[in-house]
């Protein structure tokens, strides 16, 4: 499970499901907690994050990419150029021709 963006969990739900939101927090998340709906604390990980990324997920500043780079990728048709203009593939090939010589 993982808690939306902006959620956070009351009191009840975390006595209730607490190695769930255990867990979580093991693995970086940061589970904001309230008290009849007031932010009153933080579960997160015991151990300081050792990269800067790791630092900014566990903050809450940067949420890790979902899904795979290749598979979006892969959805792209390349783009046709202008009837009467060259490819840009060509174009760059010129181009970088050019800055060889």
């Amino acid at each position: 499970m993982s808690l939306p963006e902006g959620e956070s969990i009351g009191i009840r739900e975390l006595r209730q499901h607490a190695s769930r939101y255990v867990a979580m927090a093991k693995t970086g998340k940061r589970v904001p907690v309230t008290e009849r709906g007031k932010l009153v604390a933080y579960l997160v990980p015991a151990e300081e994050p050792t990269s800067a990324y790791d630092r900014l997920v566990a903050a809450g500043q940067v949420r890790p990419a979902r899904g795979n780079i290749l598979d979006t990728l892969a959805s792209f048709e390349p783009l046709e150029a202008a009837p009467g203009e060259k490819p840009l593939s060509e174009v760059l090939r010129e181009m970088r021709d050019e800055e060889r010589y």
